[in-house]
């Protein structure tokens, strides 16, 4: 009975030490390929905020207009400006189809994952990773990567520096620390998703949500949010996207918030929301597995 718990204790080790932060610091020396380093907190950017937001909006747009008979709620909220510019979009896509039609046609939406390979050229899913007993990764199923496109989020509850997050952080791989010390906890079970649900419908404005919770099920409407599984790299593994921070800016289409993966812990309008991106570093094909650098320097 020892032996098969210390084993099972042993095995569990193996798979978390790579999200363990004093052991990675412990072994640095032995991993230099695994460390990323930039020259200022304001330096980590590989892509402008701009080509960070316009995958978002097209991404985000995309997933809007294939689930529109679902979004007759939200439609009649929307301005008119906002209307036309939908109607413009789905007029590219079915030159003989208006949203109206759309919404009372019956017909099959795409999967989200068959979305971001018609708006991107590429796909990504969460499954078993080709590391030993390294759990879940994140492999590219369809298409190619191209060499600076967003390829995941981090989903998770935002916190501040100064804002509670002890329990949470108990046994928990998954707590992502931005440069400017702010939090993202991307565990989708216990504590963390209680408070992430907690937090989401506290947040919600009637039929508009503020973000999006479907990253806690095995139903992800976002397909993109799956960042928090992306295993660090190695000596023999090397990086193949990195971290991005981005501030989703105040002026974000409202409509468009509910395929967000992040809500803050706190609300405060005066604050920006923080969202983690993975940008990929090469070219990456089909099959590979994204590994990213958990242990950053700022020098």
């Amino acid at each position: 009975m020892p032996g098969r718990l210390l084993r099972r204790l042993w095995l569990r080790w193996r798979r978390y030490k790579y999200r363990f932060v004093p052991w990675i610091a412990l072994n640095l020396s032995h991993n230099p390929r695994t460390l990323r380093y930039v020259p200022e907190k304001s330096k980590d950017k590989v892509i402008s905020d701009e080509d960070v937001l316009g995958t978002l909006l097209k991404v985000f747009q995309a997933l809007f207009l294939n689930e529109f008979s679902k979004q007759s709620d939200i439609w009649t909220m929307l301005p008119k400006s906002a209307k036309s510019k939908y109607q413009d979009l789905l007029a590219v896509q079915h030159p003989r189809e208006n949203l109206l039609e759309k919404e009372h046609k019956q017909q099959n939406m795409f999967k989200p994952e068959e979305i971001l390979y018609k708006t991107l050229g590429f796909s990504v899913t969460r499954a078993t990773s080709s590391l030993i007993s390294a759990g879940r990764g994140v492999f590219v199923t369809k298409g190619l990567v191209p060499k600076g496109a967003v390829v995941s989020m981090y989903p998770g509850t935002v916190y501040q520096k100064y804002e509670p997050i002890f329990f949470q952080s108990i046994g928990n791989p998954f707590i992502f620390r931005c440069l400017d010390g702010v939090l993202i906890d991307g565990n989708d079970k216990g504590i963390s998703k209680v408070v992430y649900r907690s937090c989401s419908g506290r947040d919600q404005l009637g039929p508009l949500k503020m973000s999006d919770s479907t990253w806690l099920t095995s139903e992800i409407h976002n397909p993109l949010a799956v960042g928090q599984y992306v295993n660090n790299c190695s000596n023999n593994r090397a990086a193949n996207v990195c971290y991005q921070e981005f501030d989703v800016p105040a002026v974000f289409p409202v409509e468009l918030r509910q395929y967000i993966p992040n809500i803050a812990y706190n609300y405060n309008e005066q604050r920006s929301l923080r969202c983690v991106v993975l940008i990929a570093l090469r070219d990456i094909n089909q099959g590979e597995e994204l590994f990213s650098n958990y242990y950053t320097i700022v020098s």
